[in-house]
């Protein structure tokens, strides 16, 4: 099967990292789940579906680099005990939604597996492409430990349910074991805890998470398998050692400072800031389930999630988007792009979520760009990105269509 859009203004950037620039006019060839041509004249393919985009913008699809597809409610204790069956339901419809605002990638950052991937591919049910960690890996008492304080259950007993996203692990020899099992059961990338968080309870956002030995022995683990290591951090200090020690990319970053930022970006790291969810929670999460103890962290890193992402622009460090929501606030992911438009270059913005995404979770060239032989996911855009990022807010008003492999998941055309 063929179809040609035609008379696109086509906003892409290129896979080796430049920023998406606009090119009125062009036309694109998809043959199969396939882009086979991008010309700026007409092309011709007998049999082809033509789509007269009338001066529309096209680009990629977009690439969420920070998601918990299986994140069914803020109260994380609690979906830790919930049946399985339950969380991947409501996590089929958390992606499906996730498809139909333009994400037609995400990268998850704790709880999914490739099962799930694999029966999307199998056509079972639609959503995102997805790159999973597994479960990630926590320090007794970390982030990722959801036991009370007087929840005496031995760990192992959350290790097989859906929804807990992660596993306890201390040591060197058990992170080095546990990376090891996730990555055997097919996990793209490896997850840690590296620092204290909100969702939590028995961890201050001071806390630091694992020793440098540990950390050390995850990124040689992740190396080793060709892959990389991403890890929860909030403060300068955790930020500073989780780079020392070989970690790629670097989630939140809410209290970073510029000398440790230009010390990532000498590196070659990714940051992935989650501006959104802090947000929705100041907002809302109290009466969404929070716990207390957990909201009480809130302005902790709400407050500095702006001026980061200055500093990190300041100091050269790559950026992708991220926006970590959990339960009913999934519904607000597209709202990242209205939160950086207010202090970033749009342009820039665009490429956090299309092909410097891609170049986190090394896809460059096949996802994250309109350009031949990238695979067939692009968005239709009412308006012009470039010029508005924040318009990517709003997107079932501003994204008339959604193709995912060559196929139309959602059109308005």
């Amino acid at each position: 099967m063929q179809t040609i859009l035609a008379n696109a203004t086509l906003v892409t950037g290129t896979a080796g990292g430049d920023l998406p620039t606009a090119h009125p006019g062009h036309h694109v060839l998809v043959e199969g789940d396939t882009i086979r041509e991008v010309s700026d004249r007409p092309i011709s393919a007998a049999g082809a579906n033509v789509i007269d985009l009338k001066g529309r913008t096209l680009m990629p699809g977009l690439i969420d680099c920070h998601v918990h597809v299986l994140a069914t409610t803020l109260n994380l204790p609690g979906q830790a005990v919930m049946p399985d069956s339950h969380v991947l339901l409501k996590g089929v419809q958390i992606m499906g939604r996730m498809l139909a605002r333009g994400f037609t990638t995400v990268r998850d950052a704790a709880g999914a597996n490739l099962d799930i991937e694999q029966a999307r591919e199998a056509g079972l049910f639609q959503g995102p492409r997805l790159f999973v960690p597994g479960k990630a890996l926590s320090q007794t008492g970390g982030h990722g430990d959801v036991r009370s304080r007087f929840d005496s259950r031995d760990p192992l007993w959350f290790d097989a349910r859906i929804g807990s996203f992660s596993r306890i692990v201390d040591g060197v020899d058990a992170v080095r074991r546990a990376c090891r099992e996730e990555l055997r059961a097919g996990a793209h990338h490896i997850k840690i805890m590296a620092n204290g968080g909100v969702a939590s309870q028995t961890d201050p956002i001071a806390y630091l998470g694992y020793s440098r030995e540990e950390i050390c022995a995850a990124v040689e683990e992740a190396a080793m398998a060709q892959t990389y290591v991403m890890a929860h951090l909030y403060t300068d200090e955790a930020i500073r050692r989780a780079v020392e020690c070989g970690v790629h990319s670097l989630e939140h970053c809410n209290l970073i400072e510029a000398e440790t930022a230009g010390l990532a970006a000498r590196r070659g790291c990714f940051a992935v800031p989650t501006l959104v969810t802090y947000e929705n929670l100041a907002k809302d999460g109290a009466k969404l389930g929070l716990p207390a103890v957990s909201v009480a962290k809130i302005e902790t890193v709400r407050g500095r999630g702006l001026a980061s992402l200055e500093v990190m622009r300041g100091a050269g460090l790559q950026m992708a988007f991220g926006t970590d929501l959990l339960g009913e606030m999934h519904e607000r992911q597209s709202e990242e792009f209205e939160i950086r438009a207010r202090v970033l270059p749009h342009a820039e913005i665009l490429a956090s979520a299309t092909n410097l995404a891609a170049k986190l979770i090394r896809q460059q060239g096949r996802l994250g760009v309109v350009a031949p032989g990238a695979l067939a996911d692009m968005i239709v855009v009412d308006g012009d990105p470039l010029a508005n990022a924040g318009i990517l807010a709003r997107p079932l008003e501003t994204i008339l269509a959604v193709m995912q492999g060559g196929s139309f998941v959602r059109s308005s055309l």
